[in-house]
């Protein structure tokens, strides 16, 4: 089995693998443009963070009904849970599903037909973590926070991702403001493509508890020393780096050092049918590649449990944090 973890940096729309991708297209009408699963796959090789989101974009068109995001939820679970999952913060992004047509409900109501029962069904307990486009308008975050009201009972934070570079997070200042009244958690990407100010803006004023990725902080020594002060969690993603170039090489990843920093790291999987691998895969890639002992792995799955938004079962999380120390490599 492998180490128990949990997983704090997962797109839901990010884990649609390309056989449930043909899977939705038949049972909703939805005329793919390539051949077969093979192909599809083969698409799955991206220059930058841009030439990802496309294909992601595009991919989404057969997410239709409430049915389709159950079983896109409930696919990842069964996943994840072979993986050492047993919790999960999963973001999603509604304006993506909003401008298709789709109403909040749907989207909302789908994912908790699988997330409302995980834990019974999959030992995983989840949050769901609703992400902002950045590179739609400060204006259209308002208004999908003012869709999201009637489901706030099921939704756990905000977040704020897609593409990165000159949407800097001081442009949804106002949305963070009014989701903290509503007393929603704040959690950002930022310094995976932008710069370390934007961890910097994404603290100071969004207000965030977590910052998704955040390997840029390394170039900035005093922004390490006020991560590693503030215990600010970052939620990096390996394989996800080397395949968007955030990074040239796996064994070019900066982890080692930001754990010898004091740095709150966890490892997370991003978009794993996208990137090539789940929760666990990144866990041994960097174990192999970077070789990190582990005590090095118990104190990233240690972290993921600290990093969770788990206070409301604190009896949950000292329970999963018991079974970090216990688990025999």
């Amino acid at each position: 089995m492998p180490l128990p973890k949990a997983e704090l940096h997962l797109h839901i729309e990010g884990t649609l693998e390309p056989e449930l991708a043909f899977t939705l297209a038949a049972r909703n009408g939805v005329k793919l443009r390539y051949a077969d699963t093979d192909e599809l796959r083969e698409a799955y090789r991206f220059e930058d963070l841009q030439s990802f989101l496309n294909l992601y974009y595009e991919l989404m068109t057969v997410l239709r009904t409430e049915q389709d995001f159950e079983d896109l939820a409930n696919a990842y679970l069964t996943r994840a849970a072979a993986q050492g999952v047993r919790h999960a913060e999963i973001f999603f992004d509604p304006q993506a599903h909003l401008a298709r047509g789709l109403d909040m409900g749907t989207v909302v109501e789908g994912l908790w037909r699988a997330l409302g029962s995980s834990e019974e069904n999959h030992g995983i307990s989840t949050r769901l973590i609703l992400c902002f486009l950045r590179d739609e308008s400060a204006d259209s975050a308002l208004e999908t926070l003012q869709a999201a009201r009637p489901y706030l009972d099921r939704i756990t934070g905000i977040g704020l991702d897609s593409a990165e570079v000159g949407h800097p997070p001081a442009k949804f200042r106002e949305v963070y403001e009014a989701a903290a009244a509503l007393g929603l958690r704040r959690v950002a990407h930022a310094g995976e493509e932008g710069p370390p100010e934007y961890i910097t803006e994404a603290l100071d004023l969004l207000g965030v508890e977590r910052v998704d990725h955040g390997l840029r902080c390394m170039e900035d020594p005093a922004l390490v020393e006020r991560l590693v002060r503030e215990r600010i969690p970052l939620t990096l993603c390996p394989l996800s780096n080397v395949r968007l170039r955030a990074v040239d090489t796996l064994a070019d990843h900066p982890l080692p050092a930001m754990l010898d920093a004091g740095l709150l790291c966890t490892v997370n999987s991003d978009d794993p049918a996208y990137f090539g691998g789940y929760a666990d895969d990144n866990f041994q890639a960097v174990r192999e590649t970077l070789g990190l002992t582990g005590e090095r792995l118990r104190e990233l799955a240690r972290n993921s449990f600290l990093a969770s938004f788990l206070e409301d079962d604190e009896e949950r999380r000292a329970r999963l944090l018991a079974e970090v120390e216990a688990y025999a490599f």
